[in-house]
């Protein structure tokens, strides 16, 4: 019977829940060991202010119990904040943390695995999501210099896609950029423009049109893990 190999990475859709809680929570703890303190204090002080409260109403267990649980969701909560935060700061610059981020998109949108364009010389990188907001491009690289491969980008899928909004979005740390841990709740939070249906027709029109698309650097998946494929489909 073949063993698995412990020096390639696990694939998190082959884990369990648990298992993939144990992974994260072991990886927090060695990143930001603070997240554990404030994980516990939650946990602990939602638990114990069940308790009195509980105390004060006259059925301790209930309400404790009450307590335990909102405790225990709130932790979760913190966990899975800070465990986003530790796991970009381990990414830092390598390429492809914008596809990487771009996988948290959910309802509705339709993400492309791989740049859309790659800029040869600089190895700056975009790549594109299609939702309600219309078409998104996300560039990757410092500014201003990623934005002649978002301007070319834009006018050339505007030009397929005249009805449908074009919108550039820079991620990265500088002035004018979004930064890799707002990114999906920055582009949720867009005003929906098309419906739902139009968004799976656009993302098949520009599938089926295709990108000239250059090499993808090596790094391009910073956290070694397949693609979400619930991402990637529209809802």
């Amino acid at each position: 019977m073949a063993r698995n190999n412990p020096s390639q990475p696990v694939d998190p859709e082959k884990m369990g829940r648990f298992a993939q809680f144990r992974a994260v929570f072991s990886m927090l703890r060695k990143a930001d060991p603070m997240a554990v303190v404030w994980m516990l204090v939650a946990l602990v002080g939602l638990t114990v202010a069940g308790v009195l409260i509980g105390m004060a109403l006259g059925h301790p267990i209930y309400v404790g119990i009450l307590g335990f649980m909102v405790g225990l969701l709130v932790a979760i909560i913190i966990m899975g904040r800070r465990a986003e935060r530790a796991a970009y700061t381990q990414i830092g610059d390598r390429k492809g943390v914008v596809g990487y981020a771009l996988k948290g998109l959910r309802r509705g949108w339709n993400v492309e695995e791989q740049p859309v364009a790659v800029d040869p010389r600089s190895q700056d990188l975009l790549f594109r999501a299609v939702g309600r907001p219309g078409v998104v491009l996300v560039t990757e690289g410092p500014m201003p210099r990623v934005a002649k491969l978002a301007e070319t980008e834009r006018k050339r899928t505007a030009r397929l896609l005249p009805e449908v909004p074009v919108i550039v979005v820079h991620a990265g740390e500088g002035d004018g950029q979004v930064p890799m841990q707002k990114l999906v709740r920055h582009l949720m939070r867009k005003r929906p423009v098309i419906s739902k249906q139009e968004v799976s027709e656009v993302s098949k029109r520009l599938r089926a049109l295709g990108n000239a698309r250059l090499p993808i650097p090596k790094g391009v998946d910073p956290m070694r893990m397949r693609p979400d494929r619930r991402a990637t489909k529209g809802r």
